[in-house]
């Protein structure tokens, strides 16, 4: 079992080095830094005496921000990995309209970096109440393309009461249940001149959630069943190598994914096959945890982010799932931590025109029995096809 007081003693570190606003809902607790673009680093079902399920990077949020002379040779030069549960970002990360990568460079780790938006500056903090707050930012970005995007940004976070989870799953669970769900919405708007155009390169919103790993926590991804000619692959499992079958267990309309921690690894889902929803569930913690988002019209479909020149740049997908673990041989792990992430589809917007992705992230813990028939009705699957799927 995980130790009591995590979430009191993580929210105790992050106040000791950057302003935190705590959103609460009875027991169940969001810690936000409006610092690190509004990200929610960890929640709680239980604010006094619960789990912390946000992955936090304590040794890069102790160090801060360095200056220039210092990030030469570290990591912190091409990214700040403060972790987070859930942290708005831009795609795509790869191909010939990257925000990662200058024109003139080759798909290289040494030549990826973070736009500063999306990783130096801070959000401005609009308002706040006790169960939501809200963020804007303004930025301009260049594509691997040479297009700049003049970008306005909203954020927006709230805590849910138990009836809007229970709405949310169309299903209702018993006092036995400790839960914490959250709904953000994201936007961005185009305030320059000109519109944004496939042909040139159209940016998207990536909301990515960082959790803690076990040794028992398996991802699940429902998606629709059908011929990969009308639908495309079931799942795109080769971003960093072919994930290995002890990893991944593909069947015929879901996905069981490792989020122990121990590989390097991700995959993707694509709009076509998604279902609106991704989850996880650790055996030794027992908690489920539940990712939904808004579907919306995709015209100009999802952007591509493999690192290399693509045929298809809005052949992306839609739902991704991450493992960490050594990159190669010998090196240590980035987190350890898992992921699961959501976008939205790419934007082609005139100007002033807005689009919006809407996340809603869900941890449920406590009684199997019922975490099971919340299982069944939202995933499709049993935690005992869980458990025994890897």
């Amino acid at each position: 079992m995980k130790k009591a007081n995590e979430f009191s003693k993580d929210l105790n570190f992050l106040k000791a080095h950057t302003n935190i606003i705590v959103l609460q809902e009875g027991e169940s607790a969001l810690a936000i830094a409006p610092q690190f673009q509004g990200r929610i680093m960890t929640s709680t079902t239980n604010v006094s005496e619960g789990a912390s399920f946000g992955w936090i990077n304590k040794k890069v949020i102790e160090a801060g921000f360095l200056t220039e002379e210092e990030r030469k040779g570290r990591l912190e030069n091409q990214i700040y990995v403060f972790g987070g549960e859930e942290r708005f970002w831009l795609g795509p990360e790869g191909g010939q309209f990257s925000l990662f990568f200058k024109p003139e460079d080759d798909f290289e780790f040494s030549n990826w970096k973070t736009p500063a938006v999306i990783d130096t500056e801070a959000f401005t903090l609009v308002s706040h109440t006790d169960h939501s707050a809200t963020f804007e930012h303004h930025c301009e970005l260049i594509n691997k393309s040479g297009t700049i995007f003049k970008m306005g940004i909203g954020r927006s976070i709230s805590i849910l009461n138990k009836a809007s989870i229970e709405n949310s799953l169309r299903i209702q669970f018993s006092e036995n249940i400790e839960f914490v769900g959250y709904q953000t919405h994201n936007q961005i708007t185009n305030i320059g001149n000109q519109p944004w155009i496939p042909e040139t390169g159209l940016p998207s919103i990536w909301i990515l959630g960082m959790y803690k790993p076990s040794p028992e926590t398996i991802m699940v991804i429902p998606f629709k069943a059908g011929e990969e000619t009308a639908l495309g692959q079931k799942v795109n499992d080769t971003y960093f190598g072919k994930v290995p079958n002890d990893y991944l267990e593909v069947k015929n309309d879901v996905l069981f994914f490792k989020g122990d921690g121990t590989k390097r690894s991700k995959i993707g889902v694509n709009s076509k096959r998604a279902k609106g929803i991704a989850g996880s569930y650790d055996a030794i913690g027992k908690v489920l945890t539940l990712v939904t988002y808004n579907a919306q019209e995709a015209p100009h479909g999802y952007v591509n982010s493999a690192w290399e020149y693509q045929e298809e740049p809005y052949a992306g997908d839609l739902i991704n799932a991450y493992n960490d673990g050594s990159p190669e041989p010998g090196v240590p792990p980035m987190g350890p931590f898992y992921e699961l992430e959501t976008s939205s589809p790419a934007a082609a917007l005139k100007p002033n025109e807005t689009m919006v992705h809407i996340q809603t992230t869900m941890h449920l813990k406590g009684d199997e029995h019922e975490l099971n028939t919340i299982a069944k009705a939202s995933l499709g699957v049993s935690l005992n096809d869980i458990i025994e799927s890897l």
